[in-house]
């Protein structure tokens, strides 16, 4: 299995409302090949902080949904979100081979 995290920090009075976005996420993610699950986590001390994990079979799946016409379309829309201040957060991105269960 392959698990890749986005991490980005929010400004703690707008958290709620990401958490909300990602809670009503297209989800066309979760139909492409090889993909396994969608978490979305809040660091428990800085409420501000929060972490995308996608988990996918293959490094290869993944990486053809990061080059799919899906995964530009909704990263095309996040650039257009009408609060600048959270369009403009650009993630640390950090990719994982699990090597054990």
């Amino acid at each position: 299995m392959y698990t890749v995290f986005s991490t980005f920090d929010v400004p703690q009075e707008k958290a709620e409302e990401v958490i909300n976005i990602y809670k009503n996420r297209s989800r066309s993610v979760d139909v492409a090949p090889g993909f396994v699950n969608f978490l979305l986590l809040q660091n428990d001390k800085r409420p501000g902080e929060l972490t995308v994990q996608l988990i996918f079979k293959t490094k290869e799946e993944y990486l053809s949904w990061v080059r799919s016409e899906d995964f530009k379309k909704i990263h095309e829309l996040e650039k257009k979100y009408p609060d600048q201040e959270l369009a403009a957060i650009i993630p640390k991105v950090s990719q994982h081979k699990v090597v054990a269960t």
